[in-house]
C-alpha cells in the first residue's frame, strides 16, 4: 500500500508518466485496434504505441495473477517480451487493497455519471463516453488524492503487523 501511496505523491514526470489500469465488465464487440498477424497456433497480439519516448512508463495495477512480466513471456518472443518488461516500472495495489488504484475509481465515476443505463450500441456508448471525457476535461476533472503514508499506518494501524 505505501509504494502504491509513494507514487501518487512524486511530483508529474513526463518522463515516468503514471499510468493505472484496471478491468470492467464491459463487453467489447469488434476490434478497436489492428492486430499483429496471427501465425498458426499464435493468438493475434497488439504492439504498443502510448508513450513513445518516456523513459519508463510507472505502472499502477491490482494483483490479478495476469498483471505479472511472466505474462508477456506467455505472449510474445522472449526478446520482445524482455522489451515490455523494461518500459514498465511495476506496482501493485495489495489484496483487498484495489481503491488503491486510480483507474478503479474513474471507473466508478463514469459508470455512475455515464454508463448508469442501457446503451443501445457501440457509437453511442462512444459518443457518450467522449461527451462525459470532454466535460471532465473542461473543468479539469483531476483526482485530489490526499491519503498519504502517514494517514495509512494511522487509519490502517490494524493492517501493519506488531512487533
Amino acid at each position: 500500500m505505501e509504494d502504491v501511496l509513494e507514487v501518487y505523491h512524486r511530483p508529474h514526470d513526463p518522463d515516468r508518466p503514471v499510468v493505472c489500469v484496471d478491468e470492467t465488465s464491459k463487453q467489447l464487440i469488434v476490434e478497436t485496434r489492428l492486430p499483429i498477424a496471427a501465425k498458426p497456433g499464435q493468438p493475434a497480439r497488439y504492439s504498443d504505441k502510448h508513450f513513445p519516448d518516456a523513459a519508463k512508463i510507472v505502472l499502477v495495477q491490482d494483483n490479478l495473477n495476469t498483471h505479472r512480466p511472466a505474462s508477456l513471456y506467455e505472449a510474445f518472443p522472449a526478446d520482445e517480451a524482455r522489451r515490455l518488461v523494461e518500459r514498465f516500472e511495476w506496482h501493485y495495489t495489495p489484496k483487498h487493497g484495489s481503491w488503491l488504484d486510480m483507474a478503479e475509481s474513474e471507473l466508478s465515476v463514469v459508470a455512475a455519471q455515464c454508463l448508469d443505463r442501457r446503451i443501445p450500441d457501440k457509437p453511442t456508448l462512444i459518443k457518450e463516453v467522449a461527451a462525459w471525457e470532454a466535460a471532465r476535461n473542461r473543468n479539469h476533472t483531476k483526482a485530489d488524492w490526499q491519503f498519504s503514508t502517514t494517514d495509512a499506518r494511522i487509519k490502517l494501524k490494524r493492517l501493519y503487523p506488531s512487533f
